[in-house]
């Protein structure tokens, strides 16, 4: 399959959804609240997963979305100012809504893995967003358990690495077998990208969270030594790590469990349209044992212990590393 249709539609539903955050961020600021397991979430959460959730039910009905919000939080009658905000900016990208259409696009994303199911997280790096910083809007299609398509929307990343000042805003778009493209958010045409830089000096460097509780830092940073990346590390939040990886500007993003036995699993939400875009430029992602990540078994990666996303040349040398750390 070509995947044309599912392409055109999810392209266009991350662009009204990072237009949608942008705004609120523009406007308001991040209106960061906070929810029952005390992890952020704003009004842009909410807004991108109802546009994105309207669009993809209005024409792949039959097609469940795995979502990371539900609106059992803004249903409560202390949060009717939060809906009646996120309703007023849900309606700048699909006219005519309530509040109401909004709890009920925002609750499509309450589906369950299924043999051909999307998976979407509406803001990944909320932190990062709050503070001002990157962000992603991350949608992915999953068949049979295999990546076909991921939407990497990242509306802080500059869309010319070599001009930090030019313009932001830059969309990934990957379908399987069929490469991976960047198309900047407020227009232009896309361009394909490949890692092709993986020997220069600049390249080769880590990618990491600005969270260090996100990984196994003493770990990590010794798999890194090991492996010989010398340029400085860069930091950044969410899933844009990906992209930076996949436009070559860095070698590796490694998040390796803490401790290291942990039986904590990562979302899929997380990492799905991250892996299709970075495996489809050239690069390569793995689980800490080298297994491919499993997107068939539930909202976990529960057969998959820890990421290694790399720019395939090193992906070998990053997994005899981390086998060797294992043994201490």
């Amino acid at each position: 399959m070509s995947y044309q249709q599912e392409k055109q539609l999810a392209i266009a539903a991350v662009t009204a959804a990072a237009k949608l955050c942008e705004q609120v961020r523009r406007e308001r600021g991040s209106l960061a609240m906070k929810k029952p397991d005390r992890s952020p979430v704003t009004v842009a959460d909410f807004g991108a997963q109802a546009v994105i959730c309207q669009a993809l039910g209005s024409a792949f009905p039959d097609d469940p979305i795995v979502a990371e919000e539900n609106s059992a939080f803004l249903r409560s009658p202390a949060k009717i100012d939060q809906l009646a905000l996120v309703t007023n900016y849900v309606q700048t990208q699909v006219s005519g809504a309530t509040t109401e259409h909004v709890t009920t696009w925002i609750d499509r994303g309450n589906g369950t893995v299924a043999s051909r199911y999307w998976t979407l997280d509406p803001i990944d790096g909320t932190k990062g967003y709050v503070r001002g910083d990157q962000y992603a809007i991350a949608l992915a299609l999953v068949e049979e358990g295999e990546l076909k398509l991921g939407v990497l929307g990242c509306p802080a990343l500059a869309v010319d690495p070599t001009q930090p000042n030019g313009q932001q805003g830059v969309i990934f778009v990957a379908v399987k077998d069929q490469g991976t493209t960047i198309i900047p958010l407020n227009g232009g045409e896309p361009q394909p990208i490949h890692i092709t830089n993986a020997d220069e000096v600049a390249s080769q460097r880590l990618i990491e969270s600005v969270e260090a509780e996100h990984g196994n830092v003493a770990v990590q940073k010794a798999v890194v030594q090991d492996v010989g990346l010398i340029a400085p590390s860069l930091r950044l939040d969410s899933m844009a790590k990906y992209g930076v990886v996949a436009r070559g500007e860095a070698a590796l993003y490694i998040r390796l469990p803490f401790p290291i036995s942990s039986e904590k699993r990562q979302n899929i939400w997380d990492h799905a349209a991250g892996t299709i875009v970075l495996e489809e430029a050239g690069g390569r992602v793995t689980d800490m044992y080298g297994k491919s990540l499993d997107f068939a078994c539930g909202v976990k990666l529960f057969n998959n212990q820890g990421i290694i996303a790399s720019n395939g040349v090193i992906h070998d040398a990053v997994l005899a590393a981390v086998a060797e750390r294992l043994k201490d």
